[in-house]
Protein backbone atom coordinates (compact mmCIF):
# COMPACT_ATOMS: atom_id res chain seq x y z
CA UNK A 1 0.00 0.00 0.00
CA UNK A 2 1.59 3.69 -0.78
CA UNK A 3 2.01 5.68 2.45
CA UNK A 4 0.95 8.98 0.08
CA UNK A 5 -2.46 10.50 1.28
CA UNK A 6 -5.13 11.79 -1.48
CA UNK A 7 -6.16 15.53 -0.45
CA UNK A 8 -9.51 15.79 0.86
CA UNK A 9 -11.79 18.32 -1.32
CA UNK A 10 -11.51 20.95 1.36
CA UNK A 11 -7.57 21.30 0.51
CA UNK A 12 -8.10 21.18 -3.33
CA UNK A 13 -10.80 23.82 -2.80
CA UNK A 14 -8.41 25.93 -0.72
CA UNK A 15 -5.36 25.38 -2.95
CA UNK A 16 -7.35 26.52 -6.29
CA UNK A 17 -8.35 30.12 -4.05
CA UNK A 18 -4.87 30.98 -3.48
CA UNK A 19 -3.79 30.01 -6.69
CA UNK A 20 -6.48 32.68 -8.25
CA UNK A 21 -5.63 34.80 -5.70
CA UNK A 22 -1.60 35.31 -6.31
CA UNK A 23 -3.31 35.41 -10.12
CA UNK A 24 -5.30 38.18 -9.54
CA UNK A 25 -2.58 40.03 -7.40
CA UNK A 26 -0.06 39.75 -10.35
CA UNK A 27 -2.41 40.84 -13.05
CA UNK A 28 -2.99 44.18 -10.59
CA UNK A 29 0.69 44.51 -10.90
CA UNK A 30 0.65 44.72 -14.55
CA UNK A 31 -2.50 47.22 -14.89
CA UNK A 32 -0.88 49.47 -12.31
CA UNK A 33 2.54 49.85 -14.50
CA UNK A 34 0.37 50.52 -17.61
CA UNK A 35 -0.42 54.33 -18.82
CA UNK A 36 -3.97 55.48 -18.12
CA UNK A 37 -6.40 55.97 -20.70
CA UNK A 38 -8.92 58.85 -20.90
CA UNK A 39 -12.27 57.81 -20.15
CA UNK A 40 -15.15 60.04 -21.96
CA UNK A 41 -18.55 59.40 -21.10
CA UNK A 42 -19.41 59.98 -24.58
CA UNK A 43 -17.15 58.46 -26.99
CA UNK A 44 -14.83 55.47 -25.70
CA UNK A 45 -11.33 56.21 -26.07
CA UNK A 46 -9.20 53.37 -26.99
CA UNK A 47 -5.82 52.50 -26.04
CA UNK A 48 -2.96 53.75 -28.18
CA UNK A 49 -1.93 49.68 -28.17
CA UNK A 50 -5.30 49.06 -29.15
CA UNK A 51 -5.88 47.70 -32.88
CA UNK A 52 -9.37 48.68 -34.64
CA UNK A 53 -11.52 45.79 -34.44
CA UNK A 54 -12.48 45.02 -38.08
CA UNK A 55 -15.79 46.12 -38.86
CA UNK A 56 -18.22 43.41 -40.45
CA UNK A 57 -20.20 43.07 -42.85
CA UNK A 58 -23.50 44.45 -42.61
CA UNK A 59 -26.10 40.84 -43.73
CA UNK A 60 -29.07 41.24 -44.18
CA UNK A 61 -32.22 38.10 -43.84
CA UNK A 62 -35.53 38.79 -45.51
CA UNK A 63 -38.19 35.84 -44.37
CA UNK A 64 -40.01 35.17 -47.38
CA UNK A 65 -41.20 31.69 -46.60
CA UNK A 66 -38.35 30.35 -48.85
CA UNK A 67 -34.96 29.00 -47.69
CA UNK A 68 -32.38 31.29 -46.43
CA UNK A 69 -31.04 34.05 -48.50
CA UNK A 70 -28.40 36.07 -47.88
CA UNK A 71 -27.49 39.58 -49.94
CA UNK A 72 -24.09 41.24 -49.39
CA UNK A 73 -23.65 44.72 -50.29
CA UNK A 74 -22.74 44.99 -54.10
CA UNK A 75 -19.15 46.04 -55.31
CA UNK A 76 -18.54 48.05 -58.77
CA UNK A 77 -15.18 47.65 -59.93
CA UNK A 78 -14.37 49.74 -62.30
CA UNK A 79 -12.14 49.14 -65.79
CA UNK A 80 -8.41 50.13 -64.98
CA UNK A 81 -7.49 53.00 -67.56
CA UNK A 82 -4.00 52.59 -69.03
CA UNK A 83 -1.17 54.56 -67.10
CA UNK A 84 0.71 57.14 -69.58
CA UNK A 85 4.16 56.41 -69.81
CA UNK A 86 6.09 58.86 -67.40
CA UNK A 87 8.09 61.78 -69.12
CA UNK A 88 11.67 62.05 -68.05
CA UNK A 89 12.50 66.14 -68.62
CA UNK A 90 15.88 66.71 -70.13
CA UNK A 91 16.48 70.79 -70.18
CA UNK A 92 19.33 70.60 -72.11
CA UNK A 93 17.86 68.52 -74.74
CA UNK A 94 14.57 71.04 -74.57
CA UNK A 95 16.39 74.03 -75.10
CA UNK A 96 18.29 72.50 -78.22
CA UNK A 97 15.06 71.89 -79.23
CA UNK A 98 13.55 74.97 -78.66
CA UNK A 99 16.48 76.74 -80.45
CA UNK A 100 16.37 74.70 -83.56
CA UNK A 101 12.86 75.47 -84.21
CA UNK A 102 13.54 79.62 -83.10
CA UNK A 103 16.49 79.16 -85.93
CA UNK A 104 13.76 77.48 -88.29
CA UNK A 105 10.96 80.31 -87.99
CA UNK A 106 13.54 82.96 -88.49
CA UNK A 107 14.77 81.03 -91.70
CA UNK A 108 11.22 80.92 -92.99
CA UNK A 109 10.60 84.82 -92.14
CA UNK A 110 13.22 85.88 -93.83
CA UNK A 111 13.12 83.65 -96.88
CA UNK A 112 9.53 83.33 -98.09
CA UNK A 113 7.91 85.39 -100.22
CA UNK A 114 4.62 85.31 -98.11
CA UNK A 115 6.13 88.11 -95.83
CA UNK A 116 7.60 90.77 -98.27
CA UNK A 117 5.50 93.53 -98.81
CA UNK A 118 3.80 94.06 -102.54
CA UNK A 119 3.32 97.50 -102.07
CA UNK A 120 1.93 100.02 -99.45
CA UNK A 121 -1.91 101.27 -98.85
CA UNK A 122 -2.55 104.58 -99.11
CA UNK A 123 -5.11 106.66 -97.35
CA UNK A 124 -6.47 109.87 -97.22
CA UNK A 125 -4.55 111.46 -99.99
CA UNK A 126 -6.45 113.71 -102.39
CA UNK A 127 -3.79 115.27 -104.53
CA UNK A 128 -0.10 113.39 -104.16
CA UNK A 129 -0.05 110.05 -105.78
CA UNK A 130 -0.42 107.00 -103.96
CA UNK A 131 2.22 105.54 -106.40
CA UNK A 132 4.15 108.86 -105.67
CA UNK A 133 4.16 107.91 -101.39
CA UNK A 134 5.38 104.46 -102.54
CA UNK A 135 8.17 105.63 -104.44
CA UNK A 136 9.46 107.82 -101.38
CA UNK A 137 8.79 105.19 -98.29
CA UNK A 138 10.45 102.26 -100.72
CA UNK A 139 8.44 99.70 -98.87
CA UNK A 140 7.86 97.28 -102.34
CA UNK A 141 9.65 94.15 -102.07
CA UNK A 142 10.87 94.95 -98.61
CA UNK A 143 10.88 92.07 -95.61
CA UNK A 144 7.75 93.02 -93.58
CA UNK A 145 9.96 92.43 -90.20
CA UNK A 146 12.68 95.09 -91.26
CA UNK A 147 10.13 97.53 -91.84
CA UNK A 148 10.39 100.87 -89.38
CA UNK A 149 7.07 102.75 -89.35
CA UNK A 150 8.78 105.91 -87.28
CA UNK A 151 11.99 106.22 -90.06
CA UNK A 152 9.08 106.17 -93.11
CA UNK A 153 6.68 108.63 -91.36
CA UNK A 154 9.98 111.12 -90.95
CA UNK A 155 10.68 110.42 -94.47
CA UNK A 156 6.91 111.29 -95.52
CA UNK A 157 7.12 114.70 -93.40
CA UNK A 158 10.31 115.79 -94.55
CA UNK A 159 9.94 115.09 -98.99
CA UNK A 160 6.89 117.09 -98.26
CA UNK A 161 5.52 119.85 -96.75
CA UNK A 162 2.04 119.86 -97.55
CA UNK A 163 1.30 117.09 -95.74
CA UNK A 164 -0.08 117.91 -91.93
CA UNK A 165 0.72 114.45 -90.31
CA UNK A 166 1.56 110.99 -91.67
CA UNK A 167 1.12 107.89 -90.00
CA UNK A 168 2.04 104.31 -91.13
CA UNK A 169 0.58 101.13 -89.64
CA UNK A 170 2.03 97.72 -90.21
CA UNK A 171 0.39 94.16 -90.17
CA UNK A 172 1.41 90.39 -90.61
CA UNK A 173 2.26 88.82 -92.95
CA UNK A 174 2.68 91.84 -95.50
CA UNK A 175 0.57 94.94 -95.08
CA UNK A 176 1.89 98.24 -94.78
CA UNK A 177 -1.16 101.25 -94.70
CA UNK A 178 0.25 104.63 -95.12
CA UNK A 179 -2.44 107.59 -93.58
CA UNK A 180 -1.75 111.33 -94.55
CA UNK A 181 -3.49 114.29 -93.58
CA UNK A 182 -2.86 117.11 -96.30
CA UNK A 183 -2.64 120.57 -95.83
CA UNK A 184 -5.62 122.82 -97.50
CA UNK A 185 -4.42 125.63 -99.47
CA UNK A 186 -6.22 129.29 -98.72
CA UNK A 187 -3.77 131.33 -100.55
CA UNK A 188 -1.96 131.60 -104.34
CA UNK A 189 0.82 133.65 -103.78
CA UNK A 190 2.62 134.90 -107.19
CA UNK A 191 5.83 136.55 -106.92
CA UNK A 192 8.73 136.92 -109.65
CA UNK A 193 6.86 135.03 -111.82
CA UNK A 194 6.60 131.82 -109.99
CA UNK A 195 3.43 131.00 -107.74
CA UNK A 196 3.17 128.84 -104.48
CA UNK A 197 0.26 127.73 -102.56
CA UNK A 198 0.01 128.88 -98.41
CA UNK A 199 -2.01 127.46 -96.03
CA UNK A 200 -3.44 128.94 -93.17
CA UNK A 201 -0.75 128.50 -90.79
CA UNK A 202 1.45 130.27 -92.99
CA UNK A 203 3.59 127.25 -94.73
CA UNK A 204 3.91 127.33 -98.50
CA UNK A 205 4.00 123.94 -100.39
CA UNK A 206 4.43 122.94 -104.32
CA UNK A 207 0.61 123.13 -106.19
CA UNK A 208 -1.02 120.10 -107.30
CA UNK A 209 -3.85 120.29 -109.63
CA UNK A 210 -6.42 122.45 -109.20
CA UNK A 211 -7.69 124.65 -105.75
CA UNK A 212 -11.08 126.31 -106.02
CA UNK A 213 -11.43 129.39 -104.04
CA UNK A 214 -7.87 130.70 -103.50
CA UNK A 215 -6.89 134.66 -102.48
CA UNK A 216 -4.57 135.68 -105.06
CA UNK A 217 -1.96 137.49 -103.64
CA UNK A 218 0.99 139.17 -106.01
CA UNK A 219 3.79 139.89 -104.64
CA UNK A 220 6.30 142.81 -104.87
CA UNK A 221 8.66 141.86 -102.36
CA UNK A 222 9.55 138.68 -100.45
CA UNK A 223 7.50 138.65 -97.16
CA UNK A 224 9.40 137.94 -93.63
CA UNK A 225 10.06 134.48 -92.61
CA UNK A 226 6.98 133.45 -89.99
CA UNK A 227 8.14 132.44 -86.33
CA UNK A 228 7.99 128.83 -85.81
CA UNK A 229 5.27 128.09 -82.66
CA UNK A 230 5.02 124.15 -83.49
CA UNK A 231 6.24 121.33 -81.14
CA UNK A 232 6.59 118.82 -84.02
CA UNK A 233 9.68 117.53 -85.09
CA UNK A 234 9.21 117.15 -88.74
CA UNK A 235 6.84 120.69 -89.44
CA UNK A 236 7.90 122.57 -92.07
CA UNK A 237 9.54 126.16 -91.54
CA UNK A 238 6.88 128.94 -92.46
CA UNK A 239 6.59 130.76 -95.32
CA UNK A 240 4.94 133.64 -93.80
CA UNK A 241 3.60 134.39 -90.43
CA UNK A 242 0.23 133.53 -89.64
CA UNK A 243 -1.35 137.32 -89.06
CA UNK A 244 -0.18 138.32 -92.50
CA UNK A 245 -2.35 135.32 -93.89
CA UNK A 246 -5.32 136.34 -91.36
CA UNK A 247 -5.03 140.03 -92.89
CA UNK A 248 -5.29 138.47 -96.07
CA UNK A 249 -8.41 136.51 -95.33
CA UNK A 250 -9.64 139.54 -93.94
CA UNK A 251 -9.15 141.99 -96.77
CA UNK A 252 -10.03 139.75 -100.13
CA UNK A 253 -14.08 139.61 -99.63
CA UNK A 254 -13.11 143.62 -99.63
CA UNK A 255 -11.34 144.01 -102.95
CA UNK A 256 -12.66 145.55 -106.02
CA UNK A 257 -14.09 143.66 -109.12
CA UNK A 258 -11.10 144.15 -111.22
CA UNK A 259 -8.70 144.83 -108.61
CA UNK A 260 -5.84 142.11 -106.86
CA UNK A 261 -4.36 141.95 -103.78
CA UNK A 262 -0.76 142.86 -103.72
CA UNK A 263 1.72 142.84 -100.97
CA UNK A 264 5.05 145.17 -100.25
CA UNK A 265 7.34 145.37 -98.07
CA UNK A 266 6.54 149.27 -97.49
CA UNK A 267 2.62 148.98 -97.77
CA UNK A 268 1.80 145.54 -96.90
CA UNK A 269 -1.36 144.13 -98.47
CA UNK A 270 -3.28 147.13 -101.02
CA UNK A 271 -5.11 147.23 -104.15
CA UNK A 272 -5.13 149.65 -106.91
CA UNK A 273 -9.28 151.02 -106.23
CA UNK A 274 -11.06 151.42 -110.20
CA UNK A 275 -11.83 154.77 -108.83
CA UNK A 276 -8.57 155.69 -109.07
CA UNK A 277 -6.86 155.56 -105.46
CA UNK A 278 -4.03 152.86 -104.10
CA UNK A 279 -5.19 151.84 -100.68
CA UNK A 280 -2.73 150.20 -98.12
CA UNK A 281 -3.52 148.29 -95.16
CA UNK A 282 -0.08 146.87 -93.75
CA UNK A 283 -0.35 143.50 -92.27
CA UNK A 284 -1.49 143.74 -88.72
CA UNK A 285 -4.83 141.57 -88.37
CA UNK A 286 -5.41 142.71 -85.15
CA UNK A 287 -7.08 145.92 -85.78
CA UNK A 288 -8.62 145.18 -89.34
CA UNK A 289 -11.94 145.70 -88.94
CA UNK A 290 -11.41 149.38 -87.11
CA UNK A 291 -8.89 149.90 -90.32
CA UNK A 292 -11.68 149.16 -92.90
CA UNK A 293 -14.20 151.34 -91.03
CA UNK A 294 -12.14 154.09 -90.97
CA UNK A 295 -11.31 153.70 -94.81
CA UNK A 296 -14.91 153.72 -95.69
CA UNK A 297 -15.76 156.58 -93.62
CA UNK A 298 -12.82 158.91 -94.71
CA UNK A 299 -13.18 157.54 -98.58
CA UNK A 300 -17.25 158.60 -98.27
CA UNK A 301 -15.89 162.00 -96.73
CA UNK A 302 -13.62 162.82 -99.42
CA UNK A 303 -15.96 161.83 -102.34
CA UNK A 304 -18.91 164.28 -100.62
CA UNK A 305 -16.47 166.61 -100.64
CA UNK A 306 -15.45 166.19 -104.66
CA UNK A 307 -11.89 165.15 -103.59
CA UNK A 308 -10.11 162.09 -105.44
CA UNK A 309 -6.99 161.26 -103.86
CA UNK A 310 -4.07 158.79 -105.39
CA UNK A 311 -3.42 157.10 -102.12
CA UNK A 312 -4.55 156.51 -99.07
CA UNK A 313 -3.21 154.41 -95.99
CA UNK A 314 -5.21 153.19 -92.73
CA UNK A 315 -2.19 151.05 -91.55
CA UNK A 316 -2.33 152.36 -88.08
CA UNK A 317 -5.88 153.88 -87.82
CA UNK A 318 -5.50 155.68 -85.37
CA UNK A 319 -3.59 158.29 -87.78
CA UNK A 320 -4.56 157.07 -91.38
CA UNK A 321 -3.66 159.79 -94.14
CA UNK A 322 -4.51 160.02 -98.24
CA UNK A 323 -2.24 162.15 -100.57
CA UNK A 324 -3.88 163.89 -103.29
CA UNK A 325 -3.29 164.63 -107.27
CA UNK A 326 -0.42 166.78 -107.83
CA UNK A 327 -0.76 170.44 -107.88
CA UNK A 328 1.64 171.36 -109.61
CA UNK A 329 4.22 169.33 -111.91
CA UNK A 330 6.41 168.63 -109.02
CA UNK A 331 4.55 168.68 -105.84
CA UNK A 332 2.17 166.56 -104.28
CA UNK A 333 -0.34 167.23 -101.30
CA UNK A 334 -0.24 164.33 -98.76
CA UNK A 335 -3.07 165.41 -95.57
CA UNK A 336 -3.44 163.83 -92.33
CA UNK A 337 -6.45 163.06 -90.86
CA UNK A 338 -7.27 163.19 -86.95
CA UNK A 339 -10.09 161.59 -85.60
CA UNK A 340 -11.68 160.47 -88.89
Amino acid sequence: MSDKRQPTRAEIVRRRRIEHAEKDLQRAAKQATKPMVKVSARTPTLPLWASPRPTEKRKFRIALGLPEFRLNKPKFALPRLPQLPRAHTNWRIASVLFALAFGTMLVLAFRLQYFYVPSAYVLGNTRILSEEINGIIGVSGQNIFTVQPDELERRLRLNYPELLSAQVDVYLPNFVYVTVLERQPVILWNQNGGYTWVDESGVAFKPRGEAAGLIVVNALDAPPAGIQTSDEPYSPPLFIQKDFVDSALGLAPLVPAGASLTFSSVDGFSWVDPRGWTVAFGTSSSDLPLKITVYRTLVDSLLQRGKTPIYINVEHPDGPYYRMAEVDAEETQEIFVENP
